[in-house]
């Protein structure tokens, strides 16, 4: 099965926002599109570093621990 693309995952929440929108009374729609826009900006993220990642010298360390707790949310 081919992996789904960046657009594909817009497009998608687009979809489910127009439901939220159709039927703001059902919370579970708007879960639904707070769940795939999470989902999507993890994706986003992960293919930003992967390049990034790819073009890098190789890091030391306590450079890669750094940046590890920068995306746990540590400083």
């Amino acid at each position: 099965m081919p992996e789904t693309s960046l657009a594909d995952r817009r497009a998608e929440i687009a979809r489910a926002q127009r439901q939220v929108n159709l039927h703001p009374d059902q919370p579970e729609r708007t879960e639904r599109v707070l769940k795939l826009r999470r989902d999507y900006a993890a994706e986003k993220l992960a293919a930003y570093v992967n390049a990034v990642v790819a073009k890098a010298p190789p890091l030391t360390p306590a450079q890669r621990d750094r940046i590890a707790a920068l995306l746990r949310g540590g400083r």
